[in-house]
């Protein structure tokens, strides 16, 4: 299967979200400038996203091999030990959206557009995750993001763009930098694999007052679960 395509995605942002997010009084002034920017992007905002169902093809303690592309990572090989495809994926908020912000010369207003791109990406995201139940009906999933953990770095973004076997930045605008991060900004990029495990990264990040966080630190996890030992037994 090549990859797939989504790009005719409903952006209609939540007002009293971006209104609670922004920290915006509904009864001010600002409420209404605000208002207007929101109507502007959603009609200039086109979100995007790309999948591609990967086979795997081998495995090993340090990572797995996909679609003739090999991943480096301990975690991701464990994730990854009881399924054969996964979902590789780039959603982004648009390249469109992004130059509407980028046009903006108000600082307050290039701040409001930073969340609202957000809220476009997610749209992307939700999208995404509708489109591949309904089309594959895998069982629970669970992602891994390039970049999101000591294990997995940022240069995996090389690979994971690989998969693709074409240019995303044609496709739905977004460009792989030198630096390895996304243009878009608000883009994000990963792999979703079926598992009877919840997974999240963050179960595996120390890291404190993280705003993204989206499960608690689990300590032991990396010594029950990913941890390998030698061969006599003894934790390496």
């Amino acid at each position: 299967m090549g990859a797939i395509l989504l790009d005719n995605i409903s952006f209609e942002p939540d007002r009293t979200l971006a209104q609670r997010r922004l920290r915006v009084d509904p009864e001010s002034a600002l409420a209404v400038e605000l208002d207007g920017r929101l109507a502007e992007a959603t009609e200039i905002a086109r979100p995007k996203a790309l999948y591609h169902v990967g086979l795997i093809e081998s495995r090993d303690d340090d990572g797995v091999v996909i679609d003739g592309i090999r991943f480096t990572s301990r975690v991701l090989a464990v994730n990854l030990a009881e399924t054969h495809r996964v979902f590789a994926y780039v959603a982004t908020c648009g390249s469109e959206i992004d130059a509407w912000a980028h046009a903006m010369d108000d600082v307050l207003h290039q701040y409001w557009a930073e969340t609202i791109k957000e809220m476009a990406l997610r749209a992307a995201m939700a999208a995404l995750s509708k489109d591949i139940a309904e089309r594959l009906q895998p069982s629970k999933l669970s992602t891994m993001n390039p970049g999101s953990l000591r294990d997995w770095p940022l240069k995996e973004q090389r690979q994971l763009f690989a998969l693709f076997g074409e240019d995303t930045e044609d496709t739905i605008g977004v460009r792989l930098e030198k630096s390895l991060l996304m243009s878009p900004n608000k883009s994000v990029s990963g792999i979703r694999f079926e598992t009877e495990h919840d997974f999240a990264s963050c179960q595996l990040c120390p890291r404190r007052d993280c705003p993204g966080r989206r499960a608690p630190y689990d300590a032991d996890l990396y010594d029950r679960r990913y941890k390998l030992d030698s061969p006599s037994g003894d934790a390496t």
